[in-house]
């Protein structure tokens, strides 16, 4: 899937749309998440909060490059769920996504066409009710500091849009930051004439 190296496409909020087909009802639930572990938490919740739900189906796609996803089909045929909802995802072009649809069985089978229909459906409904964002590819870094130069460090940081991940305040100072690709160089030589201050890159973008 071809994707801007500097930038990705998102969802920017929860939504959730119904679909029904004979009596079946299957609801489409869409998540920004950043990480697999993020993405449990939501699948776990979403299994709580519809425990009388026939099928769980769902897929996601995660990572800047959006080389990680996956598909299940949850007890329904194979082909019939998870791809049709990763289609709807990638028709739209987006990642760090999951849409998870919820199946309540009517007590008529719908056949494979149905099926592939009706999660497609939920999908798409679902992944229509919240805005699309873009965000910056961000490289993962972690610097060390004197607290003396905090002023420094935040300016570098807000002139280029950085996220600060995680943040340690005590006389030394320790920040995992995400600078965006498109600005790296010039952040990273910026950062680098702040006194005393250690800059290093971690693995995997953001």
């Amino acid at each position: 899937m071809e994707l801007d190296p500097n930038y990705y496409q998102t969802i920017e909020q929860h939504a959730s749309a119904e679909f029904s087909d004979r009596g079946s009802k299957f609801v489409g639930l869409a998540y920004p998440v950043s990480s697999i572990e993020e993405f449990k938490t939501v699948l776990n919740d979403v299994k709580k909060d519809h425990p009388k739900a026939s099928h769980h189906c769902f897929a996601y796609r995660i990572g800047a490059d959006g080389m990680t996803y996956r598909v299940t089909d949850a007890g329904e045929p194979s082909g019939t769920a998870g791809r049709p909802i990763l289609g709807q995802i990638d028709s739209k072009g987006l990642t760090n996504t999951c849409v998870i649809v919820v199946r309540y069985f009517g007590g008529t089978l719908l056949g494979v066409p149905g099926l592939i229909n009706a999660y497609k459906s939920a999908a798409s409904m679902a992944l229509q009710l919240t805005p699309l964002i873009r965000k910056s590819v961000e490289i993962p870094y972690e610097i060390q500091f004197d607290y003396t130069v905090t002023n420094d460090v935040l300016k570098a940081l807000r002139r280029f849009n950085c996220s600060i991940l995680r943040q340690e305040m005590q006389l030394f100072c320790l920040y995992d930051i995400g600078i965006p690709k498109i600005h790296e160089n010039e952040c990273k030589r910026m950062l680098e004439d702040v006194r005393g201050l250690a800059l290093k890159k971690k693995s995997d973008s953001l």
